[in-house]
C-alpha cells in the first residue's frame, strides 16, 4: 500500500489542489492553470483512475484507506490522510464520500475526432449549471450516446460537481468542446449528422415523428434561454417532447433541461 501522509494544518501549501472546492471561479483558474480536476468518492476516483487520468494525490479521512486498499497499492502519488474537520476547513464543505482524488486532465480531442464512427450524439449550447451538465452525461452514458459536443462557453464536465452528479459518467462518454460554434455545426451535418434542435416549442415536430437517418446530432440549449436563434436555424428539424393536454392547461409547457434529455436520448435510443 501506498505510504499514508498524516497532515493537520489545512493551509500545508501540499494541499493546495483541494482548498475552496466549492469556490467556482477560484477552481475554474486554479485547475486550467495546472491542469487538474478534483474526483471526489471511490466510485468516482476509481472510474476516473481506470479512464486513465494520473493521479496526482489523494486526501482522505484514514478510513477510507482500507476500502481503497488495491487502489493505492503501487500508487506514486501522495496520500494524504487528515480529520474530518480538517477536511471540512481545506474543501468548505463536509466531505461525506470520504476521500477525494487531485487528476490530471488528458487533453481534449478535436470534434472530428470524437463523433468519427458515432450514430448518437448529443450538442450542449452554452449550459453553464454544473449539475445539469453531469446529469447529461450520466443520461448519455445509460441510454448509448455515443459522444457529447460542447460549445465554447459549456460548463467544464471535470468540475467537481459535474463530475459528482455523473456518478463518473464524464469518463465514459467521449467528449470535444467546439472552437468555433458556426463552423462545427456545419461540419457536423458535412459528416452526415442530422440536427435535431431540441425546443419546448409545441408546434416544433414531435421528436418520435422525426425523420433521424442514420447519424442524429441532437442539440440542447442553456437552463433559460434555450437554443439560441442561430442553432435553431441550422438545425434540419426543430423537435419537441409533447406536453399533455392537461399539462398545458395548468401551464406546465416544458421539461427542466435534464428531464427532457433522458426522454430524448430514450427516443434517440429506440430509433
Amino acid at each position: 500500500m501506498a505510504t499514508l501522509v498524516p497532515v493537520t494544518d489545512p493551509a500545508d501549501p501540499r494541499l493546495a489542489d483541494y482548498v475552496r472546492l466549492r469556490d467556482v471561479n477560484l477552481r475554474k483558474s486554479l485547475e486550467a492553470e495546472h491542469g487538474l480536476f478534483v474526483a471526489e468518492g471511490e466510485k468516482v476516483i476509481r472510474r476516473a483512475v481506470a479512464a486513465g487520468h494520473p493521479v496526482r494525490s489523494l486526501l482522505m479521512a484514514r478510513r477510507w484507506a482500507a476500502p481503497l486498499a488495491d487502489l493505492l497499492d503501487g500508487l506514486r502519488a501522495p496520500v494524504y490522510v487528515a480529520a474530518d474537520d480538517v477536511l471540512e476547513e481545506i474543501a468548505g464543505f463536509q466531505v461525506h464520500r470520504g476521500a477525494l482524488a487531485s487528476m490530471a486532465r488528458l487533453p481534449l480531442p478535436p470534434v472530428d475526432a470524437v463523433v468519427a464512427g458515432a450514430r448518437r450524439i448529443l450538442v450542449l449550447e452554452d449550459l453553464v449549471d454544473h449539475a445539469n451538465v453531469g446529469s447529461i452525461y450520466r443520461c448519455a452514458a445509460a441510454l448509448g450516446i455515443d459522444a457529447v459536443v460542447l460549445s465554447p462557453r459549456c460548463a467544464d464536465p471535470l468540475y467537481r460537481r459535474a463530475v459528482k452528479v455523473s456518478m463518473g459518467a464524464v469518463f465514459a462518454v467521449p467528449y470535444a468542446r467546439m472552437t468555433n460554434r458556426r463552423d462545427d455545426l456545419a461540419k457536423l451535418r458535412a459528416s452526415g449528422f442530422r440536427l435535431l434542435a431540441l425546443t419546448p416549442d409545441q408546434t416544433s415536430v414531435p421528436l418520435d415523428a422525426a425523420p433521424m437517418g442514420d447519424r442524429v446530432a441532437l442539440m440542447l440549449g442553456s437552463e433559460g434561454d434555450g437554443l439560441s436563434s442561430h442553432w435553431l436555424d441550422e438545425a434540419d428539424d426543430r423537435v419537441c417532447i409533447p406536453m399533455s393536454a392537461t399539462a398545458m392547461a395548468n401551464g406546465v409547457d416544458s421539461l427542466n433541461v435534464t428531464a427532457a434529455t433522458a426522454i430524448a436520448c430514450h427516443a434517440l435510443l429506440r430509433a
